[in-house]
């Protein structure tokens, strides 16, 4: 499953890095050949001007999307920008990725607060539309917990009986008990408040950038092993 190197390069030569190293991760983590749909949720929330102007933001993606090429063969991500609403839903492709982001960010108007569910809601309609059978993973980047935490909570445990893992990032100081919520979340008891385990946190600190693509990507996949088998034992995937 997944695009071929030479079809990453041809199309997305500056990716094939990313690339390499988002393999060695799948294999290690029991993944190669794993078919999953893939989404990336972007905080526009006023305190992540820093990240956006940095460049943080835009090479996150980038590697999101690189992962994607692996578990999905049509080398595009669906992309939501939240803030107090849902900013935007577009797309990042590799024939079209450099600067996009940015551009994209640009053209969104005002950062506002933070609301999770919105985005949450975005991205469960996506998946639903497109056939919504098949696994995905959902990559939510944040730089701190939600405004409207109640209603986070609720959607992510009525979420567990969909067929999505998100896995949070935390853009940050991780000792910010910004993310604490984030860590009272991936800790959601089994099956009291639950179904499966669907949510998983790496906080990945002031500097995302200097994470090595081995350690990034193994983050990101950290839980997604376990929530597959879970959730075919639950009944939640069927294929």
């Amino acid at each position: 499953m997944g695009l071929s190197p030479e079809k990453v390069a041809a199309a997305a030569p500056g990716l094939v890095g990313h690339y390499a190293s988002a393999r060695v991760s799948l294999e290690k983590s029991g993944l190669r050949g794993v078919r999953a749909a893939v989404y990336l949720v972007l905080d526009r929330s006023g305190s992540m001007r820093p990240f956006y102007r940095s460049g943080a933001v835009q090479r996150f993606a980038e590697q999101v999307l690189a992962l994607s090429a692996h578990l999905d063969d049509d080398g595009r991500v669906p992309v939501v920008f939240f803030s107090t609403e849902v900013d935007g839903v577009a797309e990042l492709a590799l024939d079209d990725h450099r600067g996009r982001i940015d551009a994209l960010h640009a053209g969104l108007g005002h950062m506002g607060r933070t609301n999770y569910h919105l985005a949450m809601k975005a991205v469960i309609r996506h998946h639903q539309l497109s056939g919504g059978d098949a696994p995905a993973l959902v990559v939510f980047q944040t730089d701190g917990g939600p405004t409207a935490r109640g209603a986070a909570r609720e959607l992510l445990c009525l979420a567990a009986e969909l067929p999505l893992y998100w896995q949070f990032v935390g853009f940050g100081d991780p000792a910010d008990q910004e993310f604490a919520f984030l860590h009272r979340l991936d800790e959601l008891p089994v099956p009291a408040a639950r179904p499966v385990d669907n949510a998983g946190f790496f906080p990945a600190g002031r500097d995302p950038g200097s994470h090595s693509d081995a350690e990034l990507y193994d983050r990101l996949l950290d839980g997604f092993p376990a929530w597959l088998a879970a959730a075919r034992a639950a009944g939640v995937l069927t294929g």
